[in-house]
């Protein structure tokens, strides 16, 4: 899992620095116009994919009754998923930064890369979570997996609204970070809102999301 958590965001960050590049060149697609969509698309499935991996680590642990040891040992059943799920952020965060600067499909600065890279991060844990409440074993697991795979085309198309419309997809936490890149590439006049009011609402909706998903994943696998 550690070295697929390594390859993977090399892997996104070389596609957007030479694959596509490679294929504008040949097929005369120009990608100024859409650099915020494609820039969004690798940013945001980052995290889902980290959040996959530690999903189906938890689907382990619980079919190797782990989750039922910790009860009997000095850690606690949330002292083990808070180290879990603050490592998979860290991993995540990292790898979006990463993915965002090499990339290179726009010259955004440092400070923008860190804070989008910062809230896409908390993506990642929402969407462990997720695999768990709605799976009891691997093979629900690898279902929702896929379900979740697909929900990362809704703020990619949100990115096509510039009305109120747009916040019909708010549902899905990866929208705002999307939007915030749209900000970003296109100007805060162009968008609905604006880059500091994605931000903040977004941060805030993050947590909630996150606090919320853990309550219902705690109730289903401690009860």
């Amino acid at each position: 899992m550690m070295r697929f958590m390594l390859v993977y965001p090399i892997l996104f960050g070389l596609i957007g620095r030479y694959a596509l590049p490679a294929i504008a060149e040949t097929s005369d697609f120009a990608i100024e116009p859409y650099a915020d969509f494609i820039l969004a698309a690798l940013t945001m499935i980052t995290p889902i994919a980290f959040g996959a991996l530690i999903g189906f680590a938890i689907l382990e642990d619980r079919d190797d009754n782990i989750i039922d040891s910790i009860n009997v040992t000095p850690l606690s059943f949330n002292q083990f998923m808070s180290f879990r799920l603050i490592m998979v952020i860290i991993f995540s965060f990292a790898a979006c930064i990463f993915v965002i600067w090499f990339s290179d499909i726009f010259a955004l600065s440092w400070g923008e890369i860190i804070v989008i890279a910062g809230l896409t991060s908390l993506s990642a844990p929402v969407t462990g979570l997720i695999i768990n409440i709605f799976s009891r074993n691997k093979i629900e697991g690898f279902a929702i997996m896929k379900l979740m795979g697909m929900i990362i085309i809704i703020p990619v198309i949100s990115l096509a609204f510039s009305d109120a419309k747009e916040l019909f997809f708010g549902i899905v936490p990866a929208f705002w970070p999307a939007k915030m890149i749209s900000a970003t590439v296109r100007g805060d006049d162009l968008v609905y809102l604006n880059y500091n009011l994605y931000l903040w609402i977004g941060l805030g909706y993050a947590l909630i999301v996150n606090t919320v998903s853990y309550r219902i994943f705690n109730n289903k696998v401690v009860g």
